[in-house]
């Protein structure tokens, strides 16, 4: 093995160590993230046993000073008004019973999420990680993408992303003028701010660019040497991703960027 292939597989080893750190950082991050969900809702479990405890002496007390009112001797000219004051305290009585048996559905939805939240926690350290409920933002995966052309692009991209606009986050005017991209993105020519970031692209050589409507994933393949993606789910943050330089990986996931590139029609 000759001096470049060494220098090669130590690069290779590098990466695979930094990637390892980062998946312990995020996992570190995580594990963290949900020990305070479970602390908060912890106190409020606390404070909502504290509003029962409350409400429940309170309709206790009430209920004390109906049965007073009910065995007190009293005249005739009084009748009325301990009538009326019984039905008041009945009435307190109604809407304090209403107040705790809301109290009582509320602690349990805080119960059931608390036992949710462990049960994520103490699954965590799974290797296999649930991406339904993740969340990972779009600034992050601009950022990562960033991270894999700025550092390592040699020769060749392909590039996808929702919008024209995310390329700006991407800092393509710092590559090497001869890395060669293909862009797929949606463009929208009948605005403005489009039609100026298609005519900058465009100037460029190494730049082709081409409108991809479905807005559905952001990804990057790197020289054929390392595959990023994230798939956008139903909430704003939610993605699925997926980060690899492994060979065998990119050949059977690189379809999902290429398509992209393929689909796309030119503007």
């Amino acid at each position: 093995m000759d001096d470049y292939e060494w220098k090669k597989l130590l690069e290779t080893k590098d990466n695979l160590l930094r990637l390892k750190d980062e998946q312990v950082e995020t996992l570190e991050n995580s594990l963290k993230w949900k020990d305070e969900q479970i602390k908060t809702l912890e106190y409020s479990l606390k404070i909502k046993d504290e509003k029962d405890r409350t409400l429940e002496k309170t309709i206790e007390l009430k209920d004390d000073e109906i049965r007073k009112l009910n065995s007190a001797s009293i005249d005739r000219g009084a009748l009325k008004d301990k009538s009326e004051k019984i039905e008041q305290l009945e009435k307190e009585l109604e809407i304090l019973n209403g107040e705790l048996a809301k109290a009582d559905e509320e602690l349990e939805s805080l119960e059931l999420e608390n036992e949710k939240l462990r049960k994520v926690n103490s699954s965590s350290t799974e290797k296999i990680v649930d991406f339904t409920n993740v969340q990972i933002t779009k600034s992050e995966i601009l950022e990562k993408m960033k991270e894999v052309l700025q550092n390592n692009a040699m020769a060749n991209v392909t590039i996808v992303v929702p919008s024209i606009e995310d390329l700006t986050e991407l800092y393509l005017y710092e590559l090497r003028s001869s890395v060669s991209m293909n862009i797929a993105c949606s463009i929208n020519t009948g605005i403005d701010e489009h039609s100026e970031l298609l005519q900058e692209f465009e100037s460029l050589d190494n730049i082709s660019i081409k409108n991809y409507e479905q807005r559905d994933r952001y990804g990057v393949i790197r020289d054929a040497e390392e595959l990023f993606i994230a798939v956008i789910g139903r909430s704003e943050n939610n993605h699925l991703v997926f980060h690899t330089k492994d060979s065998k990986h990119i050949r059977l996931l690189n379809s999902l960027i290429t398509e992209s590139w393929i689909r796309s029609r030119k503007v």
